[in-house]
């Protein structure tokens, strides 16, 4: 299922209370675009499928990443590219972007993007994994 652009926004907004609509697409961008330098092949391309076109150009043609961050680097990497974030802002942002794709993709998926990630990123997907 593919979200429509305002759809995707709106869920995102709502999660990460954003004031207006140009914070939650601020934070959109910067999220995907880390995502994609970390995600590869078919996984990236399905993925890019359930994005709204914008997004989904953006997670394709990502920043370059040398290596996968851990989460903790993802989220501050996160902080260094939203204008005015924090870390702890900057966890808020990627949670509200992230669960919104999680919420997208369903678990079949989300699953498959997490075997790509290093441990931990279930969290920032706000589905934790058992261990």
């Amino acid at each position: 299922m593919t979200l429509r652009h305002e759809a995707f926004l709106g869920h995102v907004k709502e999660r990460g209370e954003y004031r207006t609509p140009e914070e939650a697409e601020r934070a959109a961008r910067v999220v995907l675009a880390l995502l994609g330098a970390h995600l590869v092949g078919a996984v990236r391309a399905q993925l890019a499928a359930h994005l709204p076109e914008e997004f989904a150009l953006i997670l394709l043609n990502p920043l370059q990443s040398a290596e996968p961050l851990p989460p903790e680097r993802f989220v501050r990497a996160a902080a260094a590219w939203i204008e005015g974030a924090t870390e702890k802002t900057a966890t808020w942002d990627v949670g509200a972007v992230l669960s919104t794709v999680a919420d997208t993709v369903g678990d079949d998926l989300l699953e498959q993007i997490l075997l790509q990630l290093p441990a931990g990123y279930d969290l920032l997907f706000g589905r934790p994994q058992p261990i």
